[in-house]
């Protein structure tokens, strides 16, 4: 099946929500959030506040812009797998595929100081979060046919989500990431102490 091109008018709309995504943690960043209003991102966007409330539904949401994409993106993972693939290896592959780049991104350590240094904004995230473990905690559980607040499948969930948190100091994030699956899929054991 062949996804239908996108139009003009949706490149234009995905452009202009992009561009007031990329003023606003421009000015986030060099000014601090707390100093920075929706008529600020305005101008720098060179959009009236009118369209930029037509593309967020508040300040918090110019930060986390990527925010409902990656949501989509996770459940997809679990959803739209390939066929003899489980559960945990489609999410580890989304998050290998999706989430190193991300961390290597010459922002991230700015972004992760500005979201963890506004009270506002780890609220925020926090809550998104909340949304995005009950989102895919759902998805998995429709794959095996039980509740959605199946414990398991929260627990899953919840744990998949913290894999950016727990990995993004670690100076090989790649190797860190595969740690925590293969500790997922084969359960936690022991650290052997080093005998010197």
């Amino acid at each position: 099946m062949t996804e239908a091109p996108v139009g003009r008018r949706e490149r234009k709309k995905a452009a202009t929500r992009q561009a007031i995504a990329d003023a606003a943690l421009r000015l986030f960043l060099e000014r601090g959030y707390a100093d920075v209003g929706i008529r600020d991102v305005a101008d720098a966007a060179d959009v009236s506040t009118t369209t930029v409330f037509k593309h967020f539904t508040g300040k918090e949401a110019l930060v986390f812009d990527q925010e409902r994409d990656r949501e989509a993106e996770l459940v997809a993972a679990v959803r739209d797998r390939p066929a003899g693939q489980d559960v945990l290896d489609a999410l580890r592959h989304h998050l290998l595929d999706t989430w190193l780049p991300i961390a290597a991104h010459p922002q991230a350590a700015a972004f992760t100081e500005l979201v963890n240094s506004t009270p506002e904004l780890r609220d925020y995230a926090e809550r998104m979060w909340t949304r995005h473990t009950d989102r895919l905690g759902a998805a998995i559980a429709d794959e095996f046919g039980v509740a959605h607040d199946d414990l398991a499948c929260v627990t899953l969930a919840r744990f998949v989500l913290e894999i950016p948190a727990l990995t993004r100091a670690r100076r090989d994030r790649r190797q860190a990431v595969e740690a925590i699956f293969d500790l997922l899929a084969h359960g936690w054991r022991p650290p052997s102490a080093v005998v010197s």
